[in-house]
């Protein structure tokens, strides 16, 4: 009976990965990059002086889900420049089942997207989105936006802007269209940063309900050593660490 039990918890969570590995579409890489710049400085204040076209960063993951009651951790290093996405893995532990299926996914399928994608399908633009005028709450401006179309890049929700609408400190809301059978109401947070002039991605919290794995969440965390080929400042790196604490 052991055997068929294995197999059986195996290929949940073959389908568990399958579910989570578009769910960085949005988070990471340029197509997320694209996401943060300065397009709708219409809506959220001055452009941004430089796009996002280089960074090397520190990312760590992790994924649990809440029905095998089993989570995972993986560190690596991650680049993004001309020639791609690339990534060296430095740590990991916890399951060896998600680590291999959940997370070392991820990090391939977004390495296969940034390769074969379109960087502006995930933009914060008028091409993409509708944008509702600015309200009040909180000390924080809020901006509707609705997607155009029904795509995995693309999510139904509002931008979280600085007091003054001058930044963007995050986007909310659900992804207008599944990642894939396995996965739904995918909903998913991504907080932002200007460091040095240029903004950039800084973490990401992903929920979904994933068929036989329950409610299943996914965290990213960036920290940038290198941005558009220039070494982070300490003032920047400060800012940065200040903001993921306070979160």
């Amino acid at each position: 009976m052991s055997q068929p039990t294995e197999s059986r918890r195996s290929r949940e969570f073959t389908r568990w990965g399958a579910g989570f590995t578009l769910l960085l579409v949005f988070a990471a890489g340029p197509l997320g990059a694209a996401g943060g710049g300065g397009e709708t400085a219409d809506r959220i204040g001055p452009p941004q002086p430089e796009p996002l076209t280089q960074y090397r960063a520190f990312r760590r993951m992790h994924a649990r889900s809440e029905n095998f009651g089993q989570e995972g951790w993986l560190e690596a290093w991650t680049e993004f420049d001309a020639r791609g996405f690339r990534y060296e893995i430095v740590s990991e532990r916890g399951s060896d089942a998600i680590r291999s299926r959940v997370l070392k996914a991820v990090l391939k399928r977004e390495q296969e997207l940034v390769e074969h994608g379109d960087p502006g399908g995930a933009a914060l633009t008028p091409d993409n989105y509708d944008f509702k005028d600015a309200t009040q709450g909180d000390g924080e401006q809020y901006v509707k936006m609705k997607p155009k179309r029904k795509d995995v890049l693309l999510v139904d929700g509002r931008m979280v802007l600085s007091h003054d609408g001058s930044e963007l400190l995050r986007v909310e809301g659900r992804l207008t269209k599944n990642p894939s059978f396995w996965a739904s109401l995918v909903n998913i947070v991504r907080h932002y940063a200007r460091l040095d002039g240029v903004r950039v991605p800084i973490a990401t919290e992903s929920v979904a309900k994933v068929k036989f794995a329950g409610t299943s969440r996914l965290e990213v965390s960036y920290e940038y050593e290198t941005i558009n080929g220039r070494p982070v400042s300490l003032a920047a790196r400060r800012t940065a660490s200040s903001l993921s604490a306070s979160r």
